[in-house]
């Protein structure tokens, strides 16, 4: 499954241009190849911790520790390193060790970790969604459809409802065609889906 760039931007709190930019100055080249650009889900989970690094330290530091990866050879896929900040530096931790990438790299250092999955606003002022969560009866979980958001306990992606809510379907009648889907649910994907096409600057 791969993330075109309106539902990675709602997930991540990237917008549409930074998306573009990063992969432009290869902050971060996605996985998936093709024309229209998509990102895997270690891609996206890649980039909303870039963005909540963002908040708090310059864009060059988050690149700087980067490269400091690559220069000792920690050449794994970013998602697969856990990277938090105090404001003035950027670590990667590691068996409950937080190794400093920028300021002094190399040295231990001992931080309170915030859980990057939590909402949180950007620097744009935009609130993020929990990337776990993004409405309350949608989930994302890296093993189902891979990592695409679903309706809360079933395998039924939120955009399917949202569609159908779309083309004129009421939100009481979609168990008419997902039997798990409650009025509820179908509210919270068709909110979401919402969201998604607003950021990503395009019509429903």
């Amino acid at each position: 499954m791969s993330f075109p760039v309106d539902l990675t931007a709602a997930l991540t709190g990237a917008s549409v241009a930074q998306l573009h930019n990063w992969r432009r100055t290869n902050l971060l080249e996605p996985e998936v190849q093709g024309n229209p650009v998509r990102y895997s889900f270690r891609d996206v989970v890649a980039l909303r911790t870039f963005v909540a690094l963002r908040r708090d330290v310059p864009l060059q530091r988050i690149r700087k520790a980067m490269a400091q990866l690559r220069e000792w050879d920690l050449t794994e896929h970013p998602a697969a390193y856990t990277l938090v900040t105090e404001g003035a530096s950027v670590f990667r931790v590691e068996d409950e060790r937080a190794i400093d990438l920028v300021r002094r790299p190399g040295q231990e250092v001992l931080l309170s970790l915030a859980d990057a999955f939590r909402p949180f606003e950007n620097m744009q002022g935009r609130q993020v969604v929990d990337f776990k969560r993004p409405r309350p009866r949608l989930e994302v979980e890296a093993q189902r459809l891979g990592g695409w958001p679903t309706i809360q306990g079933t395998r039924v992606p939120y955009d399917s409802v949202a569609k159908l809510i779309v083309g004129g379907v009421d939100p009481d009648d979609v168990h008419r065609f997902y039997p798990s889907v409650d009025s509820r649910s179908a509210h919270d994907a068709a909110d979401f889906h919402q969201e998604v096409i607003q950021i990503g600057g395009r019509a429903a």
